[in-house]
């Protein structure tokens, strides 16, 4: 099981996963406002989104910790962003 680390690898990996999580949480607020077509395009970009980190992550194991990084930054600014616009 290979565990070398390509960088610019692990920061796509953190970029996409915080970008899909914040996707997520859009999508959530749209399904929650009953905004159809916006949560379906949600929804696709959710998916397009997580392509990358779940492909990058299956070849190695320790990309998982970078996907968890970017889930977590990418929920906590969308979130944040949510809030100031109310």
């Amino acid at each position: 099981m290979p565990l070398d680390v390509d960088p610019l690898i692990a920061l796509g990996v953190i970029a996409c996963t915080a970008l899909t999580d914040a996707v997520y949480v859009f999508f959530n607020a749209a399904v929650v406002a009953r905004r159809r077509v916006w949560a379906a395009n949600w929804s696709a970009a959710w998916y397009l989104l997580s392509a990358f980190a779940v492909i990058s992550y299956t070849q190695n194991i320790a990309y998982v910790l970078f996907a968890a990084l970017g889930s977590w930054l990418g929920a906590f600014v969308s979130v944040t962003w949510l809030r100031r616009s109310k």
